[in-house]
């Protein structure tokens, strides 16, 4: 597995790359449902992406990760070495998503462990996560991955109920 970091050219995301990362999000359709961030789970579009890509490449803490397989994309991780709470010295995964037809290839266990391994050669010393509550589908795959459940609280965007998830490095 190979991560590339998302990079706008000349400010914009090239169409073929989103059509790729659109179809990886539309795969995900069981996840979309719990999350609610697109209107209808069944019609994510390539705007909706473009959108939300954008949204979070604003921020200059966020990296976007594309992890490829042999050429193809398989998954992609959102990260934020800065976490807007002062007190929280952690950088965050956002987002790690596999391409569904790839669930339990083990390409989530590897998309993860590189990401860990990029903070850690950052020095960092934990990454913390939050899931959705009702994403118990996640909360077993963080936890199996040595993640504990070190609190809860609201997500920043919308208010859902989420457990905060932490792994020390």
């Amino acid at each position: 597995m190979i991560l590339e970091p998302l990079l706008p050219v000349d400010g914009a995301l090239p169409g073929v790359l989103l059509t790729e990362i659109t179809a990886l999000y539309a795969s995900n359709r069981e996840f979309h449902e719990i999350t609610g961030d697109f209107p209808d789970p069944d019609d994510i579009r390539i705007e909706q992406v473009a959108a939300e890509l954008a949204r979070e490449l604003a921020h200059p803490d966020v990296e976007v990760l594309l992890a490829r397989v042999a050429g193809r994309l398989v998954g992609i991780a959102v990260t934020l070495s800065v976490h807007p709470d002062p007190a929280d010295p952690d950088p965050w995964i956002g987002l790690l998503m596999v391409d569904a037809r790839e669930h339990r290839s083990g390409y989530g266990r590897q998309l993860a462990e590189l990401v860990e391994e990029r903070f850690r050669a950052a020095g960092r010393e934990a990454v913390r996560l939050a899931v959705l509550e009702n994403n118990t589908r996640a909360l077993r795959f963080w936890t199996a991955l040595g993640y504990l459940v070190t609190g809860h609280r609201e997500d920043r965007q919308r208010g859902r109920p989420c457990a905060v998830l932490r792994k020390v490095l």
